[in-house]
């Protein structure tokens, strides 16, 4: 019986031969992320550990991106824990406001994860970095403080649902629609405590940024982690994204910072779906639930009253490439609230170098330094009292951007940019 891929870079990460499903396994880590919010907690239990200290100060990063800039005392005294314990711990990978962004849009820009890599975070996104090829997972507070302090991590080998993907996405349909209509019709606990692992020609038609948001909301369908095999697109992402120390020890020693692992043909999979790009529409989550989806051409009139497009699902440079280019010559609907929140500052630098800040801030919205804060219900776009909002985010549950009567409609930058215009939930397909 073969492996899947998970299984095989678990297996390395313990050094083992062989792993299956259900084997309890203890691993040795690549990195341990936390943020403003997790990061404090985990220090705290640091506190109360015998042994003082960081595994290894290049394989931490911490990364104040959820209420920062600070908002409010608490938020500055979080972000305060946090860089006291970098600076003491000297620990590389501690990103200041001014070099920050967000989390999982900044790790693989900043080439601190790549292919092989088995990765922890305080954060349940952190499954992001299986578009490239890693085995990346989100953990409690206490477990990163444990990944921090020793390095390893122990886990339950997950069993896996293998989806592969044919065909070739139609016009305005992207990573988000794709992961959307997945959920949709798994459900929301589809597949709890499995390994996602994306697979078929389809995959040659996704840019790294549609990887990336897909497999970052495979928490959203309970997912352990998403994954995707290592092709020509991911390396050339690796390669031109390597962090200075890894092109040190690159050119010191000639091996390769990264490694591929691939399923073998006789792996085991619970489930295999098979899914077809090209039949696909744009797609959006209704409140309350991110699997209860609809294809946006059709539902009825639904007005809203605010739009978010950003978060470490679709806060890249091709998400924002695709809202201007739907935005340029128009104006938002009267009335309506429109956010831009580019996740780092490369990015942002990236957008304002492209005209894309230009085309935003001329179309009525208003352009966000990098933060997570609308997407948690933080801060920079707070939804009262029966409002609706068209979001980017990954998450519509009640109350998770504001008053508990709020509303939250999860959709791609394309129909989010085509509703921010109309003010309603649209197709960008009618504004062709």
């Amino acid at each position: 019986m073969g492996m899947t891929m998970t299984q095989k870079i678990l297996a390395s990460a313990a050094g083992l031969d062989k792993v299956e499903a259900g084997q309890l396994i203890m691993a040795n880590l690549d990195m341990v992320l936390a943020n403003d919010i997790t990061g404090p907690v985990a220090i705290h239990e640091m506190d109360k550990f015998e042994k003082k200290g960081v595994f290894d100060k290049d394989k931490i990063a911490l990364i104040p991106d959820h209420f920062s800039p600070n908002k409010d005392i608490q938020s500055a005294q979080n972000c305060k824990c946090m860089r006291d314990f970098a600076h003491c711990n000297e620990v590389t990978h501690f990103y200041e406001v001014g070099e920050m962004g967000i989390e999982h849009a900044l790790l693989p820009e900043k080439g601190i994860v790549t292919a092989g890599d088995t990765v922890i975070g305080a954060d349940s996104h952190t499954c992001t970095y299986g578009a490239l090829g890693a085995f990346s997972t989100g953990v409690g507070s206490t477990d990163a403080a444990a990944g921090m302090s020793t390095g390893k991590a122990w886990f339950k080998v997950p069993s896996a649902i293998k989806f592969v993907l044919t065909g070739k996405p139609s016009k305005w349909v992207s990573g988000k629609d794709i992961i959307l209509h997945i959920i949709g019709l798994i459900g929301v606990d589809g597949a709890l405590y499995r390994s996602m692992e994306f697979t078929g020609d389809g995959i040659a038609h996704l840019s790294m940024d549609d990887r990336f948001t897909i497999a970052n909301m495979a928490i959203e369908a309970g997912g352990k982690n998403g994954i995707f095999p290592v092709d020509e697109k991911t390396i050339e992402y690796i390669e031109s994204h390597m962090s200075e120390a890894r092109k040190a020890e690159y050119e010191k020693t000639g091996v390769k910072p990264y490694k591929i692992f691939e399923a073998d043909a006789d792996a085991v999979y619970d489930e295999t779906y098979t899914i077809d790009l090209s039949t696909l529409k744009p797609t959006v989550a209704f409140p309350h639930l991110p699997e209860n989806t609809h294809p946006v051409n059709e539902i009825g009139d639904i007005a809203i009253d605010q739009v978010v497009i950003g978060s470490c699902t679709n806060g890249r440079l091709n998400d924002l490439r695709i809202a201007a280019e739907i935005l340029k010559g128009r104006k938002i609907a009267k009335g309506l609230r429109v956010i831009i929140i580019p996740a780092t500052q490369k990015i942002y630098l990236d957008a304002m170098e492209a005209g894309y800040i230009r085309t935003f801030i001329e179309a009525g919205a208003i352009v966000s330094t990098p933060t997570c804060g609308p997407c948690l219900g933080g801060y920079m776009g707070i939804l009262a009292e029966g409002e609706r909002c068209v979001s980017t985010t990954n998450r519509n549950f009640v109350g998770r951007m504001g008053h508990v009567t709020s509303e939250i409609y999860l959709a791609s930058p394309a129909v989010a940019a085509a509703s921010a215009v109309t003010g309603r939930v649209t197709c960008p397909c009618e504004l062709d």
